[in-house]
């Protein structure tokens, strides 16, 4: 099983992409727990709140993994919850590092125009390119294995799709 992470600031087309290439290809994928308890208990958050998060995650992702399909797409992992627990609060527990991760992660660029849902944060280009930094930082401070993805919509699909591909996943 080859798991693949999509990773990067908001509004970069993480989830859409995702939801696309599961209803084209029939790949399974775990949805972002975080946007849940969003939707739920507020985005007033504290550090717990992302620890919780983390764990959620963790646990929808373990579930999903039990099937061993041939790939996995994750709308986000513990590692993004890292890349938030350094954007609001400026430190990072240990324990996000801690978890399980993706054989592949695709860095989403900030290029793309905002869009407010009601739960994003970090709207403003200064605050996206923060975000954005912070995200590679923490992959590279985990050292797992990226690929960047960027461009209009078009070429960010692309891109994804091209990086899957490369993977040579047997189904």
């Amino acid at each position: 099983m080859i798991r693949v992470c999509f990773h990067g600031a908001e509004s970069t087309g993480k989830s859409t992409l995702i939801g696309k290439l599961v209803a084209e290809a029939g790949w399974p994928a775990v949805p972002e727990f975080g946007r849940e308890w969003a939707e739920t208990h507020g985005t007033d958050f504290t550090m717990q709140d992302l620890l919780a998060m983390a764990r959620g995650q963790d646990a929808a992702m373990r579930a999903a993994a039990a099937a061993s399909p041939p790939l996995l797409l994750l709308d986000t992992d513990p590692l993004m919850t890292a890349a938030w627990a350094a954007m609001l609060f400026g430190e990072v527990p240990d324990e996000l590092f801690e978890y399980e991760q993706a054989e592949r992660y695709l860095l989403f660029a900030p290029d793309v125009p905002w869009i407010e849902d009601g739960t994003r944060f970090f709207g403003t280009d200064r605050e996206r390119a923060r975000f954005a930094a912070l995200c590679e930082d923490v992959l590279v401070r985990a050292g797992v294995c990226y690929v960047r993805i960027g461009g209009n919509w078009a070429a960010r699909e692309q891109a994804t799709r091209d990086a899957i591909a490369a993977l040579r996943i047997e189904t």
